[in-house]
């Protein structure tokens, strides 16, 4: 490999970074390795609870500096919404931040009790979701709302193994509306969109890392990139990606290593 050619590399964080913020061995400097031979590494997570500023500064607090080098699904979430627009949003605060970016109005679950008019609704990854939160969104689809979800990852891993993620949330208000929703994350094209506008430069020769076949492989597919597969999170070593549920027609495994401190070793060598 020539690595006089700098591509950019793009990596998830849950699983290939990190496991809830315990970093994963040799991540951190795996990632200035990289960076020490001119490439750009960008951040590209679907987790959109957390502001950017907290995700920034979560890096940091691991060895990786990344101010500027941080994208969430609630990004890419806001990329479909417009300004003006009135929002149900059922997330945190990361989601929050995206559509106060945008210009977009947020609506009060208390006012959707009112018959507020709402435009979209966009679901995000929360820990305190519960029946009237699905009750009022379901609500608002039901009056003419459209239903935006940031991902649909039905599963977020820790440490201690997988937690319910934002798509199990999803899904739960899906069911409850009665609509399919719009997908913004990873693997889709609002996700690509906003990386594009980061960093035009991605092409054939970028990298795509993650640990979940179906989301990180399906958008390297989407961007037309190389996918590097780790076995550092959902995905254990054994496992044959292509026979996962969710595999995308057309993605071709790259490159399949333990884990990030393996995949500079990979690239680098």
């Amino acid at each position: 490999m020539n690595i006089s050619h700098k591509f950019p590399v793009l990596c998830d964080l849950d699983g290939v970074v990190w496991l809830a913020h315990q970093p994963i061995d040799g991540s951190a400097r795996a990632v200035e390795r990289l960076r020490a031979h001119g490439h750009r590494v960008l951040f590209v997570t679907n987790n959109s609870s957390a502001t950017v500023a907290d995700q920034e500064a979560a890096l940091s607090k691991v060895g990786i500096p990344a101010v500027g080098d941080v994208i969430t699904s609630a990004m890419a979430g806001a990329h479909l919404l417009r300004a003006g627009e009135r929002v149900l949003m059922c997330g945190g605060p990361g989601l929050a931040e995206a559509i106060a970016k945008v210009g977009a109005i947020s609506v009060s679950h208390e006012d959707v009790e009112g018959g507020a008019q709402v435009d979209t609704v966009i679901v995000g990854f929360h820990r305190h979701f519960d029946y009237e939160i699905m009750r009022r969104a379901s609500t608002a689809i039901r009056r003419g709302a459209r239903l935006v979800g940031t991902n649909d990852d039905a599963t977020y891993p820790t440490p201690n193994g997988p937690i319910p993620g934002g798509g199990s949330i999803l899904a739960a208000i899906s069911t409850a509306a009665g609509i399919d929703p719009m997908i913004a994350g990873k693997p889709h094209q609002a996700m690509a969109d906003v990386v594009r506008a980061y960093e035009p430069s991605v092409g054939p020769d970028a990298v795509m890392v993650g640990d979940r076949p179906s989301t990180d492989g399906g958008f390297a597919t989407t961007l037309g990139c190389r996918f590097a597969l780790v076995r550092s999170g959902v995905t254990p070593a054994g496992v044959m990606p292509a026979d996962q549920p969710g595999w995308f027609e057309g993605t071709t495994l790259d490159i399949d290593v333990p884990n990030l401190a393996g995949l500079a070793d990979y690239l680098l060598k």
